[in-house]
């Protein structure tokens, strides 16, 4: 798979769970969903599991965004790779040290958080330096 589809795929991913984020039954409890600020004391989890809030969803939302706009151009999907790579490997950290695994109460990064990101980074990282296959001349 090409790293334009990498970005494609991912954009269109994170797009979408940005929107579920803000659609009640996705939301466990359906309650109102937790302002930034909020996070600490959110228990706004979608799907049941990854503890998210309305600044959580605008992040997902701009990084599908970002993929899309990524995918028109292999340099551009190289960059939006690496960079979520790097970006959400901070994340995993940050969602390990206490006192920064809700970014100083804005954005939630613990719980299934963690996993999920270390996994986000580990395959935006395969796509975003993974050697280009050499080309055969003839």
């Amino acid at each position: 798979m090409d790293v334009r589809y990498f970005a494609l795929a991912y954009g269109i991913v994170f797009l979408l769970v940005g929107i579920a984020g803000f659609v009640p039954p996705f939301v466990m409890p359906p309650e109102i969903l937790p302002a930034a600020g909020e996070a600490a004391a959110a228990d706004a989890r979608l799907f049941g599991l990854f503890p998210v809030n309305a600044l959580h969803n605008l992040v997902h939302i701009a990084f599908g965004l970002w993929g899309l706009i990524a995918w028109r151009g292999f340099g551009p999907a190289r960059i939006y790779a690496r960079s979520v790579a790097v970006i959400y490997a901070v994340f995993v950290v940050m969602g390990l040290i206490p006192v920064l695994n809700t970014v100083w109460g804005l954005v939630p990064l613990y719980g299934h958080n963690i996993w999920l990101h270390a996994v986000l980074a580990a395959v935006a990282a395969w796509f975003g330096w993974k050697p280009l296959r050499p080309v055969a001349h003839t």
